[in-house]
């Protein structure tokens, strides 16, 4: 079959883009038109439960808003993040934000409060607000809870109700019942808020019943689908989850910019998973070798163009 030349002109949506590299097929373009193809077949169908995986700086790059009207239109049924993407997403949700074009070396940044994340920066300000409310947040969720021993999801769900910026994915979440997972949350700031307020208060968290939920819900599909956003633990954590059902993920796409040569979990290619159980023998799948910070809004403005943001049901 013929490598179609791409005819772009001026006006385009994405999905015609997207076509247009579907129409060459080859490369990370060929690639990136696929996962938009799996992508579209995976979270229109009603049975697929879509496991969904975040790792890297996402919100502090701008992608914040979009994993949020994700989880709004009902694209991800499960979320799997790390405690950096949700403090990041909750200093937001507190007023603070995430800015751009600030000169200085590091050393002196430090001096000024600013906190650099490549070429975006966060002010320790951001970070005091951050601590306020975050532990009036924890104070509010009844003792009760707290003191039993509450799973990571479910404190995060409280979390997201005492929050008002419509536009926080941790608030989303919490508004339609999606969990979301943070199997390393002690790793992040908010780990830390955490720590300083059991350290006066009741706070205990029960990790088990996170791993017993996913899981659960792993078990519990009839088709389970898998799309993941760079690697690390969000990766490992979501694949993990049907390796007790026997079964494996019927679909996955992730997009990543870690190579598989240094046998990384991160830079894993989705074949490798067959090898263990964790995605199925005839799996469809697509490995994305891009930069998310690019792929994600071609790939949500496409979806939102095929999807139209609901899901169909199937027999």
């Amino acid at each position: 079959m013929r490598v179609k030349q791409m005819n772009i002109k001026g006006g385009m949506s994405a999905l015609e883009i997207i076509e247009e590299m579907a129409g060459a097929g080859v490369f990370i373009a060929g690639r990136l038109a696929r996962a938009v193809r799996v992508l579209s077949e995976m979270i229109g169908n009603e049975d697929v439960t879509v496991f969904f995986g975040a790792a890297g700086a996402l919100v502090p790059a701008g992608l914040g808003r979009i994993i949020a009207e994700m989880i709004y239109d009902g694209f991800v049924d499960v979320v799997v993040t790390t405690g950096a993407n949700i403090t990041h997403d909750l200093i937001e949700a507190f007023g603070g934000a995430h800015v751009k074009d600030i000169k200085g070396e590091d050393d002196k940044l430090r001096e000024k409060g600013v906190n650099r994340i490549f070429d975006s920066y966060v002010s320790d300000d951001a970070f005091v607000v951050f601590e306020k409310r975050i532990q009036e947040i924890l104070m509010d969720i009844p003792v009760e809870k707290r003191e039993k021993g509450i799973p990571v999801y479910e404190l995060l769900r409280e979390v997201g109700l005492r929050v008002n910026y419509k536009h926080s994915f941790v608030k989303a979440a919490a508004e339609t019942g999606v969990p979301i997972f943070c199997p390393a949350i002690t790793d992040s700031i908010l780990g830390l808020q955490m720590w300083l307020f059991s350290q006066k208060n009741a706070l205990r968290l029960d990790v088990l019943e996170d791993l017993h939920k996913i899981v659960s819900m792993a078990y519990e599909s009839k088709k389970a689908g898998a799309f993941i956003l760079g690697g690390g633990v969000p990766k490992n954590h979501i694949l993990q989850a049907m390796l007790l059902t026997g079964r494996g993920f019927d679909y996955a796409v992730q997009i990543t910019l870690d190579r598989p040569e240094s046998g990384g979990l991160s830079g894993a290619t989705l074949s490798e998973a067959k090898s263990w159980g964790k995605v199925a023998k005839n799996a469809v799948t697509v490995d994305v070798i891009a930069d998310v910070t690019i792929t994600l809004p071609l790939i949500f403005s496409a979806l939102k163009e095929i999807l139209g943001g609901k899901k169909t049901t199937t027999d």
